[in-house]
C-alpha cells in the first residue's frame, strides 16, 4: 500500500511537470526572452509546488534520472527505482495527453511539437553534451540539497530555481530535457522528429544523473576527510 501511494504520488508530480512546464511552452512560446524565460520559471515552480505537496511521500523525484541517481546513492532499492521510473513515464504521457486535449480544443500550440525536445538546433552530438551537463549540475544541487536534514525546509526552493535556471540556459539549445519522461511524454503525440530523437533526450540525463553522483561521492568523501 506504501508504494502504491508513492509510486502515484510519482505520476501526479509528473503529470503536473509535464502539463505545467510544456504547457507554459505550448501557450507562450520559447523563443529567447519573455516566454523563454516564462516557460524556465514554469518548470521550476512547478517542482517547488510538487516538492511540498509530495516530497515526504515519495521524495518528488519525478525525474528518471533523479531516480536513478538516488538508486545508486542507495536512497532507494531496485523494486522502487523501477516503479517510480514507470509512474514517471507514465505521468509524463497523461500530462502531453492532457496537453493534446486543450491543442484539440483550439488552442495554439506555439512550439508546433507540444514543447517537446530538440535536437534541430546543435545537432545529435551537440545536444547530448548539453543534455549531460545540465543533468549533472541539476542533480549535483538534489543530491547536495537533500543529503542534510537541516536543509529539508528550503529544498524543494532550491530544487525548483536550480531546474529553472538550467532551463534557462537549455531552452535556446535544446528546449531543456533533463528528465527522460519529460521527453518522452511530447515526443509521444508530436512524432516525426521529436519522435525519432527522443533516445538522447533519454539517454543524456541518465548519464549526467551518473556523472552527478560520482562528483558528488567525491566531494563528499573528502568534506569527511577534512572534517
Amino acid at each position: 500500500m506504501v508504494s502504491i501511494k508513492k509510486y502515484s504520488a510519482e505520476f501526479i508530480g509528473t503529470m503536473i511537470l509535464v502539463f505545467m512546464g510544456c504547457g507554459s511552452a505550448v501557450v507562450l512560446g520559447a523563443a529567447v526572452g519573455g516566454g523563454h524565460l516564462a516557460v524556465a520559471l514554469a518548470f521550476g515552480l512547478a517542482i517547488v509546488a510538487t516538492a511540498y505537496v509530495i516530497g515526504n511521500i515519495s521524495g518528488c523525484h519525478v525525474n528518471p534520472a533523479v531516480s536513478l541517481a538516488m538508486l545508486i546513492n542507495k536512497k532507494i532499492d531496485v523494486k522502487d527505482f523501477i516503479g517510480y521510473i514507470v509512474a514517471q513515464f507514465a505521468g509524463a504521457i497523461a500530462g502531453a495527453a492532457l496537453l493534446m486535449l486543450i491543442v484539440h480544443l483550439g488552442v495554439a500550440d506555439q512550439t508546433h511539437a507540444l514543447g517537446a525536445n530538440t535536437a534541430l538546433n546543435i545537432g545529435i552530438t551537440g545536444s547530448f553534451v548539453v543534455e549531460v551537463i545540465l543533468t549533472a549540475i541539476f542533480v549535483f544541487a538534489i543530491l547536495g540539497v537533500t543529503s542534510d536534514a537541516g536543509k529539508k525546509n528550503v529544498a524543494g526552493i532550491v530544487i525548483g530555481l536550480t531546474l529553472a535556471f538550467v532551463h534557462i540556459v537549455g531552452i535556446p539549445l535544446t528546449g531543456t530535457s533533463v528528465n527522460p519522461a519529460r521527453s518522452l511524454g511530447p515526443a509521444i503525440f508530436a512524432g516525426g522528429e521529436s519522435l525519432s530523437n527522443v533516445w538522447v533526450f533519454i539517454a543524456a540525463p541518465l548519464v549526467g544523473a551518473v556523472i552527478a553522483v560520482c562528483l558528488f561521492k567525491l566531494i563528499s568523501s573528502k568534506k569527511e576527510e577534512i572534517a
